[in-house]
This record gives structure tokens, C-alpha cells and sequence, in this order.
């Protein structure tokens, strides 16, 4: 008795693990990194010439509001001066205006004497920097000193302006008080002692106070310190150039175009709808990865990867087949369907080839079914010898009946592998009603065969999302294998493989995944079914059809249309049967066909 373990399932992966994931699908991108590198190498080039003859010069001004004690502490700079309004001013058209008259500046040239100067106030100061940008260092130097000094004397011009108009309100408002006052003394002095000469006096005292008060405005206006502020660092010509320099703009450019590589990448990753890593498989299918083929060996080489020089594809199917002989879903019942999701088949036909081999190496007896009846061509692609007629002879001994399937019809190859041994292989053949063909009693007892002790059947059937062939045969062979290429899949295809699966009765057991084939588009091959439809009708006409070999056992009570077909192949010229012992098939020798 085979002990068997617990179903493989999808492991659980861990948050640096899908990190690292992540990060290993984003270097599959490098077409976007190097995109991303060159673009920011374009640009630090970009900037390291356009800053090469580029001077800044700068000049610090420290503002002060108009103060009758400059060291009287109660008054906070800050709340006198709105240090954002005094920015614009100093960017203001008015400014520069002043400043093109001292320079000479045309109106001609006043946009671009404009343009070089930037204002900043450094935080929590009550500080103006100008910042003036030229092409040449004195001319830098020259303009941002030009340009302090027209703020300066724009600001003092404002202040005083202001000053004189509230001492000029004063004295409007004094003026006419004082002519009253003078009046009001002259009626004093004319005016005999008494009770009305009293009140005249206390009209006297108010009066008088008013204009001590608006005098002593005045007064304190004409005192105020009315300093716009102070240069406390000039403009002085650079001795270098603004720029960072090539060197350092080509070490930022890349640095900055890997960065957006890398989010191009990952915006690419997020929307890109194909399996990036046999993760995103296994989570799709929710069945694990058994085996990553070698990239040189995906196609084009033999059928059978027995006897290869390069032994890693037969060790990795020779693994495949280990994982599911110790998978309890698949040793119970010891039948398996391989299939591929769309397209060409050609890798999942050498996978059922192979992986038939490797159970007969440990020993099974192994039947490989070819129930692709759409495009056969096992039978001419592999080391083929007349068998025993067990697997396929229709039970009680019987003939099959008039009018079913033409399918299974008792052929028997036996397929020579090797040193890994034969195993049997019952060939497909085109028929007329594919779906009756698959789910005859014929076609049912002939994959019953594995309940048998120690026997093994491996079904190919035509991909799954491009026919229903597959999921007519779910319910008998219930374990799938999945053989596709992560790259032409979408992870929505995988998904829909597993649902129609197990909606049929069956379970995924795992995946067998590869590099794209010679001559496939990459990327193309999950949603080319029509282009491969069109190029395999060329190819299936311009390939020799595969030899046909005659029954195993006839039956002595065959029926009038048997005789008749029987006598046809004895008029037609006599054609070579494969296996039939004339002939020895090198295995080295023979080649994959596209299917």
C-alpha cells in the first residue's frame, strides 16, 4: 500500500516575503527602468548645461516699523509689518521700475530684469532676501543691490508719505480750534467780571486742551524714526555657478529616473492582468506550482525528454511526478488531466508524455490517453509498437455497436521511453461528434482502466477555455494539472479554469508552468485563440497525416459496414503502420510538432 501525505496546498506567504515578490516582478520591467533612467539622465544632462552660466547673487534686508523708541520692548515688530504684503511689494512692477531707471534698463529688457529676481522671507524673521538670477556673476551682484535700494526707497517714500498725511489731518483739525481759542481770549479780555466771563474761561480750558492734544500728535509723528530698514547683507558677485554640475545632475537625474521607473513599474504591475510570479498562479488556481520548466527546453526539442543531453527537463518532470504520487487527491485514483488554458497545447502534450514516463519508471502501468480528437498527432510523433490489446478492448467481448463513437476503436500503441520503460497510448482520431466520442461507455471504460491495482492514466485533452472537451472528461478524470505560460495567461483565465473545474466535480491539483515557445509573441499567446485557430489550420493541412494502425483484435461477427471498410484498405496501396517491428523510431530523433 502507497502511504500518501496530506494535499499540497498554496503556502501562506508572509508580508516580507510578498515584498520581495513584489520587488522581483518589478525588475522584470526594464524596459520602464531603463526608460525611467534614461528620461532622468536626459534631464540632469538638461540641467547641468542650462545651469552651467547661471550666477546668483543675494541681499538681505531687515525691516523695521516707524518707532518713536527704538528700544521700547512693548512693540513687536511683527505685529507692525505684514511681512507677506511687503514681499509683493518687493516683487512688484513699481519696484523694478525704480530699479530699471539707476540700471538703465529698456523697456525692452524690463520683462527679463523682472524675471531674475525672487523674494524670500527666511521664517520666523522679519527678513527680505533678494535673490537675483543672471548670466553673469557682477551683472547678479549688480541687480539684486539695485533692487534692495529701490525697495528701500520705495518703502521710506511710502512711509513718509503716510506721515505727512496724518500731521497734515492734525492740522486741519488744529487750525480751526486755535482760531477759536484766539477769538474766544480777545471776548475774555473784553468781557467785565462775572458769571459770564467765568464760563468763557471754561470754554478756554477745553479749547486749550484740544489743541495741546492735537499738538502733541503732531508732535510725536515729526519725532518718529521713519528708517524703512537696514542692508545687512549686500549682493556680492559668486565666484561659482548656481548649478550643481554635470556630475552631480547625471547622479540626481538617475537617481530621480529610477525612482520613476520603479513607480511606472509598479502602476504597470498594478493593471497588468498576467501572472507575474508563480504566487499570483498558485493564488489564481489555489493550487500550488509543481515545476518550472527550463527556458532552453520549452519547445521545439523531442516529445519525450528522456536520453536529452541537458537532463533537467526529465529531472523536472520526474519531480512533478513525485509531488503528485505523494498528493493523496491523485494517488486514491491515479488519473490525471493535462491540459493548457488556450492556444497552442505542444508543452502540455510533452508534459503528459513525459510525466506518463516517469510513472513508468517507478514501476506503474501506465496509460496515456490522447483525447485531443481535434488535432492527434501522438501517434506519429512518438516511438510507437504494437501492443497488448487490454486497455481498449471494448469489455465482454463484444463488438461495439453500430453507430457509436469511432472513438476509442481498440487501437493500442505501445510507446518505447527509454530507460524509463513504455508505457501505452491509445491515439486520438478525428471524428465527426467530438463530445459524443468523449463521453461514449467506451471512452468511460477505457479510463476506468486506473482502478485496476497499480495502473496510472494520463488524459490530454485540448486546451480548457478553447474547447469544453476537457470538462466532458472532469467528471471521470477528476485531478487536472494546468501546463501554461505566465505570461500569455490572464490571472481572470486562471480563475475561470478552476471555477469551470470545479464546477464540473474536479479539483485543480497544480501547475506546471513555462517560458514562452519559439516563434509565440510574448504576452499574446492568452488571447490569440483566433490567430492560433487560423495558423493551425495551414499547419494541420500541410503536415502529413499521422499513421493510421489497424486494430489490435477483430472480431468474428463484425457487421457488413466493418467488411466493407476492411476490403477498401486492402484495395488502397499498402502504407506503413507505425510499430509494427519494420521500423525503429530513434527517440533522440524525434521532434515536437505545433499543435
Amino acid at each position: 500500500m502507497i502511504e500518501t501525505n496530506r494535499p499540497a496546498s498554496v503556502p501562506a506567504e508572509d508580508e516580507p516575503d510578498l515584498l520581495r515578490d513584489q520587488f522581483k516582478q518589478l525588475l522584470r520591467y526594464r524596459r520602464l527602468l531603463g526608460a525611467g533612467v534614461g528620461i532622468g539622465l536626459l534631464g540632469g544632462v538638461y540641467l547641468g548645461i542650462s545651469t552651467s552660466d547661471t550666477y546668483v547673487a543675494t541681499a538681505d534686508v531687515v525691516l523695521r516699523a516707524p518707532t518713536d523708541d527704538p528700544f521700547n520692548p512693548s512693540l513687536a515688530p511683527d505685529k507692525a509689518i505684514n511681512i507677506g504684503s511687503e514681499r509683493q511689494v518687493a516683487l512688484s512692477s513699481s519696484i523694478a521700475n525704480e530699479a530699471a531707471k539707476k540700471l538703465g534698463v529698456t523697456s525692452k529688457d524690463f520683462a527679463g530684469l523682472r524675471s531674475g529676481l525672487q523674494v524670500t522671507n527666511p521664517p520666523q524673521t522679519m527678513v527680505l532676501r533678494f535673490t537675483y538670477t543672471a548670466s553673469s556673476a557682477k551683472e547678479a551682484a549688480t541687480r539684486a543691490n539695485a533692487m534692495t535700494e529701490a525697495y528701500l526707497l520705495k518703502r521710506q517714500e511710502s512711509l513718509d508719505v503716510t506721515r505727512d498725511k496724518m500731521v497734515k489731518g492734525y492740522q486741519d483739525q488744529r487750525d480751526p480750534v486755535a482760531k477759536n481759542l484766539d477769538d474766544l481770549v480777545k471776548q475774555i479780555n473784553a468781557m467785565p467780571a462775572g458769571t459770564g466771563r467765568d464760563a468763557a474761561y471754561a470754554s478756554k480750558t477745553d479749547l486749550q486742551s484740544k489743541v495741546n492734544t492735537l499738538n502733541s500728535n503732531i508732535a510725536k509723528l515729526q519725532a518718529l524714526d521713519m528708517s524703512p530698514g537696514r542692508v545687512t547683507s549686500p549682493a556680492t558677485p559668486p565666484s561659482d555657478t548656481d548649478g550643481p554640475g554635470l556630475l552631480m545632475s547625471l547622479a540626481l537625474g538617475a537617481a530621480v529616473g529610477l525612482a520613476l521607473g520603479l513607480l511606472a513599474a509598479w502602476v504597470r504591475l498594478v493593471f497588468d492582468p498576467a501572472p507575474r510570479s508563480e504566487g499570483d498562479v498558485a493564488r489564481a488556481l489555489r493550487a500550488p506550482v509543481l515545476g518550472y520548466l527550463p527556458r532552453a527546453k520549452t519547445g521545439g526539442g523531442p516529445l519525450l525528454a528522456a536520453g536529452e543531453e541537458d537532463p533537467r527537463l526529465a529531472e523536472e518532470f520526474r519531480s512533478v511526478a513525485f509531488r503528485l504520487a505523494y498528493d493523496s487527491r491523485f494517488a486514491d485514483r491515479r488519473r490525471l488531466l493535462v491540459v493548457a488554458p488556450r492556444g497552442s497545447s505542444e508543452t502540455a502534450a510533452a508534459a503528459a508524455v513525459n510525466l506518463a514516463a516517469s510513472f513508468a519508471e517507478t514501476g506503474k502501468d501506465v496509460l496515456l490517453i490522447e483525447a485531443d480528437l481535434r488535432t492527434p498527432v501522438l501517434a506519429s510523433q512518438l516511438p510507437t509498437g504494437a501492443g497488448r490489446p487490454r486497455w481498449s478492448q471494448a469489455q465482454g467481448g463484444g463488438p461495439a455497436a453500430h453507430g457509436d463513437a469511432e472513438w476509442p476503436d481498440g487501437r493500442q500503441l505501445v510507446v518505447d521511453a527509454g530507460e524509463s520503460g513504455a508505457f501505452d497510448l491509445i491515439p486520438g482520431e478525428p471524428v465527426r461528434n467530438v463530445a459524443r466520442a468523449l463521453t461514449s461507455p467506451r471512452a468511460t471504460r477505457l479510463i476506468s482502466e486506473a482502478d485496476s491495482p497499480n495502473s496510472t492514466v494520463v488524459v490530454l485533452a485540448p486546451p480548457v477555455l478553447s474547447y469544453a472537451d476537457a470538462l466532458a472528461l472532469v467528471d471521470r478524470v477528476d485531478g487536472v494539472l494546468v501546463v501554461c505560460d505566465p505570461r500569455a495567461v490572464h490571472r481572470s483565465d486562471l480563475s475561470r479554469i478552476r471555477e469551470l473545474i470545479s464546477g464540473a466535480g474536479g479539483t485543480v491539483l497544480g501547475a506546471v508552468l513555462h517560458a514562452p515557445l519559439p516563434g509565440e509573441k510574448r504576452g499574446r499567446g492568452g488571447r490569440g485563440g483566433k490567430a492560433n485557430a487560423a495558423s493551425a489550420a495551414p499547419a494541420q493541412a500541410s503536415r502529413p497525416s499521422a499513421p493510421q494502425a489497424q486494430p489490435l483484435t477483430r472480431q468474428p461477427n463484425q457487421g457488413q459496414q466493418g467488411q466493407g471498410q476492411q476490403a477498401h484498405r486492402q484495395a488502397e496501396p499498402e502504407q506503413h503502420i507505425p510499430g509494427d517491428g519494420t521500423d525503429t523510431v530513434a527517440l533522440r530523433t524525434v521532434r515536437m510538432g505545433r499543435r
